[in-house]
């Protein structure tokens, strides 16, 4: 690690009691928290687990996130049972290998992503998860999101890893299943996103799943081109959507998940998922209008279901990062707190002169895998 030294193995080994209740008080509290800890080699306690949500404690989701970071970096976790508030976790070493979580439940697989990801990466040897629940879930990013927007964003920490949709799965059943594959690193690599550029294009997929007949999948395609058609979009930058039949889905399901490209590089999306109370219009309406949200400040370089995701490489890369968004979404504070926290790096949030824009920055904890050194 990089800085003062003595303060670096002060925070090694100490452990941190946090409240789940702060900030947005949900699960990404605990995400984050046992993915410092797994890298760290910090022991944590968290009290007041989902404090903020209607049902609080560990749902099947969650409970599969600590026990698949658990496997490893073979830690002794106790309170870890559903629907518990508290939980203990100490962690130990980070190893590779192949490991599975399932939620048997319609759970977000990319949720149990945010937890283990850096945990691939600064372990010993190349991972292999395999995560069994929802692929395109409600309340959280659609596997589509992770192929298409955060992995080529992480790839500017130089972090590479490899995502295998198996099975599509949607609620209420799940039944999804991904491979995720990730190669460990020696350090991540600072970035700097503050440069929007010009968009160049935007492009996605309108998807459908089970019974569900293509021609409905063409029919949000064709709402959204009228969309972007009305809005003078598609005759200043190339649109290209696709629309699908999965092939390998379990249970019915439908969505969009669309992208706006920079030739600077930055990405933004919008998407949505349908339901039996939602026509295909209304579908096309959310996934566009999320876009435009995405992409109206023309200053902005990363959205704001991107802002939070980055908020941990930030903190554990070596240098000095930055990037620039719109308002701080109450998940970004939440893991700017998090992660000052449990690392001791201090984040640096300016309002720029317009009101809506703010760069966020940090000197990171430059974490090394000791491993490959």
């Amino acid at each position: 690690m990089d800085g003062d030294t003595s303060k670096e193995c002060s925070l090694l080994n100490s452990l941190v009691e946090i409240d789940g209740s702060v900030g947005e008080g949900g699960g990404e509290i605990l995400r984050n928290c046992v993915a410092y800890s797994s890298t760290l080699s910090r022991p944590i306690k968290v009290l007041n687990i989902r404090a903020g949500r209607p049902k609080p404690g560990l749902r099947p989701q969650h409970l599969q996130g600590i026990l698949l970071a658990r496997d490893i970096c073979d830690a002794e976790v106790s309170g870890c049972c559903e629907n518990s508030t508290q939980v203990q976790y100490n962690p130990g070493s980070l190893k590779g290998g192949q490991f599975l979580a399932d939620t048997k439940t319609a759970g977000s697989v990319t949720l149990l992503l945010q937890t283990v990801l850096p945990c691939m990466l600064f372990a010993s040897g190349r991972c292999s998860v395999t995560l069994k629940g929802g692929t395109n879930a409600d309340m959280a990013p659609q596997v589509d999101f992770v192929l298409l927007v955060l992995k080529p964003v992480l790839e500017k920490f130089s972090i590479s890893f490899h995502v295998d949709v198996i099975t599509r799965g949607y609620f209420p059943k799940g039944g999804g299943e991904i491979t995720v594959h990730a190669d460990p690193v020696q350090e991540i690599q600072p970035i700097k996103i503050t440069d929007r550029g010009r968009l160049v294009s935007i492009y996605g997929r309108c998807f459908v799943a089970g019974v569900l007949p293509l021609k409905i999948a063409h029919e949000m395609k064709s709402v959204l081109m009228q969309m972007f058609k009305k809005a003078s979009i598609s005759s200043e930058l190339e649109v290209n959507i696709e629309a699908v039949k999965e092939s390998q889905a379990f249970g019915n399901g439908c969505g969009i998940q669309l992208v706006a490209s920079s030739d600077t590089g930055c990405l933004f999306s919008g998407s949505a998922l349908g339901n039996r109370n939602l026509t295909n219009h209304d579908v096309a309406s959310k996934a566009f209008e999320e876009l435009m949200v995405s992409i109206r400040n023309s200053n902005c370089c990363v959205d704001k279901y991107l802002q939070d995701q980055l908020i941990i490489f930030m903190a554990l890369a070596k240098g000095k990062s930055e990037i620039r968004c719109g308002p701080l979404t109450s998940h970004t504070k939440t893991a700017i707190e998090i992660a000052e926290k449990m690392t001791g790096v201090r984040f640096e949030v300016v309002q720029l002169q317009n009101a809506t824009e703010f760069n966020i920055s940090c000197h990171g904890l430059g974490l090394k895998n000791l491993a490959l050194s």
